[in-house]
This record gives C-alpha cells, sequence and structure tokens, in this order.
C-alpha cells in the first residue's frame, strides 16, 4: 500500500487545458491594467520581440485565444504578459481573475515583426508604443542585442493618465540595476512617457511630438534620419498607421522579416474588445 501510495504522489498533476502553462505571478497595476508571468514550454524558441496566442477555454468549450506580445526577453526562463482588462471582453473578462497556480493556454509557436532581423543596421532605435504596445519593448529593452546593436535606444510610450505609465516606468527605472544587461544599458536608454488626458510633464501624442520635433529637443538629441534611425511600432491600427505616416515623413521605409528596413510594425496588437 505504501509503494503504491509512493508511486502515485510522485506523478504530476494532469494538465487540465491543452498546452496548458501554470502562472506564477499576478500584478494589477490599476483597473484597467494588470501583468502576469507562466512557466515557459521547454520547447519555446522565440526572438526577443514576438508574440504568442494565449487564452483559456471559452463558454463554449472551444480555446478562446489572443495574440499577446512576449514582454520578457528571450532569455528568461519564464514568460511574462501585459494585458489591458475589457469587463465584457470574450478573454480579458476571465483572464484578469488568474491567479498563480491557475493555468493558460499557450501556442508555443512564436512569430511577429518587432525583431532586431527585420531592421537594416543603424545608430539609434526607436520604441513607440501606446497602452499596452509597450509589451514587445518591455521584452526588447531586457535584450542585449539591442544595446549591442544600436548606440541609443529611445523608448516613447504615451497613454491617456499617468497611473496607466507605471508598468513602463517601473520596468525602466529597473534595467539599469539589472545584474545581466544594466552595463549594456548605461546611458544608452532613453525613456519619453507622455499622457493625453492628465497633466505630466511630457504630454501629447507620439505622433505631434515627432512632427513639432518636441522630442528631440526634450531629449537633446538630432531630428530623425532615415540613414540613422530605426524604428518599431506597437499600438491600435489608427496609431500605427498615423506613425508610419511620420516616420515615411523622416525617409524611413516599412521593413519585414523578409526584406529588412528602416522600420517595422506589429499589426497583431491587443487592443480593445478583447
Amino acid at each position: 500500500m505504501t509503494q503504491t501510495a509512493t508511486a502515485t504522489a510522485a506523478v504530476p498533476a494532469p494538465k487540465l487545458l491543452p498546452d496548458a502553462q501554470t502562472v506564477t505571478a499576478v500584478r494589477h497595476w490599476n483597473d484597467r491594467l494588470f501583468s502576469f508571468r507562466v512557466t515557459r514550454p521547454q520547447s519555446l524558441r522565440f526572438r526577443s520581440g514576438e508574440f504568442v496566442m494565449i487564452g483559456l477555454m471559452g463558454d463554449n468549450g472551444k480555446p478562446l485565444l489572443r495574440a499577446y506580445s512576449i514582454a520578457s526577453p528571450a532569455w528568461d526562463e519564464e514568460l511574462e504578459f501585459y494585458s489591458i482588462k475589457v469587463p465584457d471582453g470574450p478573454l480579458t473578462s476571465k483572464l484578469q481573475h488568474i491567479k498563480p497556480g491557475d493555468e493558460i493556454i499557450l501556442r508555443p509557436k512564436p512569430v511577429g515583426t518587432l525583431v532586431h532581423d527585420a531592421l537594416l543596421p543603424g545608430k539609434r532605435v526607436w520604441f513607440l508604443a501606446t497602452g499596452t504596445g509597450i509589451a514587445p519593448f518591455a521584452s526588447l529593452m531586457r535584450e542585449p542585442e539591442t544595446y549591442e546593436k544600436f548606440d541609443e535606444v529611445v523608448m516613447m510610450h504615451t497613454c491617456r493618465t499617468v497611473d496607466e505609465l507605471e508598468y513602463g516606468r517601473v520596468l525602466v527605472e529597473s534595467l539599469r540595476e539589472d545584474p545581466l544587461i544594466g552595463e549594456l544599458v548605461g546611458d544608452k536608454l532613453k525613456y519619453y512617457p507622455t499622457t493625453t488626458r492628465e497633466d505630466f510633464p511630457h504630454m501629447g501624442r507620439i505622433t505631434e511630438n515627432l512632427k513639432s520635433g518636441k522630442v528631440f529637443t526634450d531629449l537633446g538629441i538630432a531630428p530623425m534620419s532615415a540613414e540613422t534611425d530605426r524604428a518599431m511600432v506597437c499600438g491600435s491600427l489608427a496609431f500605427n498607421k498615423d506613425v508610419m505616416e511620420v516616420l515615411e515623413g523622416f525617409g524611413l521605409r516599412e521593413g519585414a522579416n523578409s526584406e529588412p528596413k528602416e522600420y517595422v510594425v506589429e499589426k497583431a496588437f491587443v487592443g480593445e474588445g478583447v
């Protein structure tokens, strides 16, 4: 009897979901935003900046999946994600209630365009994001290759209110003290958060601050140039379109994994309605 009981206890608990991974940590930044970490599939290899499909079982018994950028870097032993909360959203209405020990579905097939391979070599890279679009850049800002390839890294992040910037602020402030990449980051990273609805030292949309040149003046840096500058964009479809026009006004061209150019755009952004 003892041997049988011991043998049974040694068998891992069966996973209840397909492609299941276990939640290890959850942090609610406010009533609209949360981040969480899950175990990493042993088979998963990805490039910092890519996304995967994650989700839960829907009410109809079928997997309910959405594309989520991996916010942790490729070297991390776990996977981090950053999400909005939509009260009546098919997925996030359920996902926002997860806690450590719960399982989520994670399809280990990473894809995406916000990767270094899709950009031509340059001297300065711009990460341009609104809201939870900062997630892939949370990965890239912790990726050693970012600082090995570029002399300067500019993170522009725009949200409606100050508390929506908190995830990015905490991350950026931790980078220089990071034992793995702190020395690489040094003074290369320039962080430019702005708000659109609440008073803050820097305000305005990313497009406005680029077109007016305000961001160049505020940071004390040279204007954008197609010869030296590269950019990555992640936000709503409307934001992406507006930023693309501004970047092309500076002479930058859109690239892809198969044809690297001066800028790339992530079109699988998880926005409103999830």
